[in-house]
């Protein structure tokens, strides 16, 4: 039910985003919800009455990134009193009632409270903030339609939240426990994006593997979507080791539809890591699964996360973290430095790695990656793929840039090649990360 306000026409918000996919995909809810009281998007901050911050909490630079923008946004208000200043996402929830001792912050709110923001940034209603930051076992915000820009690629939701307790993660904390999206919810939003023209849907979750809604798992929802939709790529992230099933390595298989690429967090390579971890898998059945994955996928790409520095990690773990990396040879790794969450089991551990030797393991473990992921590209000259062009060069604007559908970003000329069709393209050169090639055919049906 919509709340008494105000008459909000004319009055303009922007949303600025900090973090992953999922906060992305919340700021599309918040700019919907916002739209359906009234409110009208704004193109930047320096037009908007209203500035919302989403933030994320996951790591302590990201915090302090956030922290130093709402610092500067203080003289964005003394511009306008009447400006209102909103932070939204993960950090709210975890530091809210530091967030809203700042003097020129009007207000905060978690992740399972936006509902209630036309309400806040109502300069005539007033919430608590204990009502702001409450979490529900329940809110997944079926009913709000994201308001999206036109475009190839989008985000949906299939759950929220997480019950993982990962030792060294805060988002069970800050986002809630884990529940999944009605199925038929996420299968009439992707066909609406297909039918508005939109190529590809990344299905999104803290742990896509453990969806679940009655008797509709992740492999049966990733088979009705291939199955029951007209959108063309299906990508997901993120998955567990410990939930990934043989059966969605099969269901993968089977469809053209379903993006051939697994990002699939391993952490670490050391078995007594990955048990203070709390990651409920071992060396072995991750390798077991990189096995199965490659057997059943063959021209799958694989892709991970790796953390150097939890606490106790001795230079044995590293180099079993090292031997994993050239064992499985990722075709590209996200690695980083553990950074302590307060609340979180491994922020009490004994045995906290110093930071000069996180930095230390961390860029010998790039090293190693950027090797690997050079010689994997490098290897994919001559060959043609298929390329769907999303956007322009930021080399040039006389060229497309887009990706396979192993997520390998490529560059082309646009030769009148329509953005969003895809086109099989030659790799003719490898740029450091960026493959760069040639339209070979007329543009793929």
């Amino acid at each position: 039910m919509m709340q008494n306000r105000r008459d909000t026409s004319g009055t303009r918000f922007f949303i600025e985003t900090y973090g992953c996919q999922m906060n992305k995909y919340d700021s599309e809810l918040i700019s919907r919800i916002l739209i359906d009281h009234g409110y009208t998007q704004a193109s930047n901050a320096d037009e908007a009455d209203i500035l919302i911050i989403n933030t994320c909490s996951v790591r302590e630079h990201a915090e302090q990134r956030v922290l130093g923008r709402i610092g500067v946004m203080a003289a964005w208000k003394r511009l306008n009193e009447k400006r209102r200043l909103i932070i939204t996402g993960c950090m709210a929830q975890r530091l809210g009632e530091t967030l809203i001792a700042i003097p020129h912050v009007d207000g905060v709110a978690g992740p399972d409270q936006y509902r209630l923001l036309p309400g806040l940034v109502n300069s005539k209603l007033t919430l608590t903030q204990a009502r702001m930051l409450r979490q529900t076992h329940t809110e997944d915000y079926s009913d709000i339609k994201p308001n999206r820009e036109t475009g190839i690629s989008g985000w949906v939701a299939i759950s929220r939240g997480c019950n993982n307790f990962c030792s060294y993660c805060i988002v069970p904390y800050v986002r809630g426990r884990e529940r999944s999206r009605p199925f038929n919810g996420i299968l009439d939003e992707v066909r609406n994006m297909a039918n508005s023209g939109f190529q590809e849907v990344t299905l999104l979750g803290q742990n896509v593997n453990t969806y679940r809604d009655g008797a509709t798992d992740f492999p049966r929802l990733l088979t009705e979507i291939a199955e029951k939709t007209n959108i063309k790529r299906i990508r997901f992230m993120t998955s567990h080791p410990r939930d990934l099933s043989l059966e969605l390595l099969e269901v993968m298989g089977a469809y053209d539809s379903i993006c051939p690429h697994i990002h699939l967090p391993v952490q670490a390579g050391s078995d007594s890591v990955l048990e203070r971890m709390n990651r409920g898998y071992t060396r072995n059945h991750y390798l077991y699964l990189v096995e199965a994955a490659r057997k059943r996928i063959p021209n799958a790409a694989l892709t991970t996360d790796v953390m150097v520095g939890f606490p106790g990690e001795t230079e044995k773990d590293f180099l079993e973290t090292v031997n994993l990396m050239e064992t499985v040879r990722f075709d590209d790794a996200f690695t980083y430095r553990y950074s302590s969450r307060p609340g979180t089991k491994a922020a009490e551990m004994a045995g906290q790695v110093e930071e000069n030797e996180k930095s230390r393991r961390l860029q010998y473990l790039i090293n190693i990656q950027r090797r690997i992921t050079l010689q994997k590209r490098k290897s994919m000259i001559g060959s043609v793929v298929e390329v769907l062009p999303e956007i322009s060069s930021k080399y040039s604007t006389r060229e497309w840039m887009g990706r396979t559908p192993t997520d390998h970003v490529v560059v082309f000329p646009k030769n009148r090649l329509e953005r969003g069709v895809p086109v099989p393209v030659r790799i003719d050169e490898c740029r450091g990360a960026t493959l760069r090639g040639s339209p070979v055919i007329s543009p793929m049906a």
